[in-house]
């Protein structure tokens, strides 16, 4: 697979979101970051202001999304936007790379969590770097199996995941992009 015709989807934010796309402009990958007008986003290459029409589309429900996580989210329309632009990243990528926290009951933590669960609803190839146990994973279908020579298979990815990133989740990404484009 070629550099040149690679695109990440991602959110520009710090943290993970923030380090896919620093290893993606090293290697001159394309990069959109969705984001919307008010949201404090890092990076500002291939940065997309979504519009209110645009961000409707990936409305969902928040109650939903709180049930299928199992926790509470914020009902506030700061944290509806961003539910709604993960829902751009995931949609538009072919596959989904995480880094963040697998919890007990198979979800990612946090905000990440929706990315990841909507890639699963949408049968995407999913892989979740996870900071605690120091290992990537990827999504069966019915669990979680540990995968440690991840790599980009597909040519429009979404790269997301936390905003606390450890050094070896930074390290983990690094990582996939040079096993990926060697």
């Amino acid at each position: 697979m070629k550099t040149r015709d690679c695109i990440l989807f991602s959110g520009g934010v710090q943290g993970a979101e923030a380090e896919f796309g620093a290893q993606a402009q090293k290697l001159g990958l394309e990069e959109v970051n969705f984001t919307f007008e008010g949201h404090k986003i890092v990076r500002t290459r291939g940065v997309r202001y979504l519009s209110s029409e645009e961000l409707a589309k990936g409305d969902v429900s928040l109650t939903y999304v709180s049930k299928m996580m199992n926790r509470n989210f914020s009902t506030g329309p700061l944290f509806r936007k961003v539910l709604q632009s993960i829902w751009h990243q995931i949609n538009n990528a072919e596959e989904v790379f995480v880094v963040g926290t697998i919890q007990e009951d198979g979800t990612v933590k946090g905000g990440t969590g929706w990315g990841a669960e909507f890639a699963k609803l949408c049968n995407k190839p999913l892989h979740v770097f996870d900071q605690g146990q120091g290992q990537w994973c990827h999504w069966t279908g019915s669990g979680w199996k540990e995968k440690p020579e991840v790599k980009i298979r597909k040519k429009h990815f979404c790269g997301t995941g936390t905003r606390f990133l450890s050094p070896e989740g930074k390290q983990a990404i690094a990582q996939l992009f040079e096993r990926s484009f060697s």
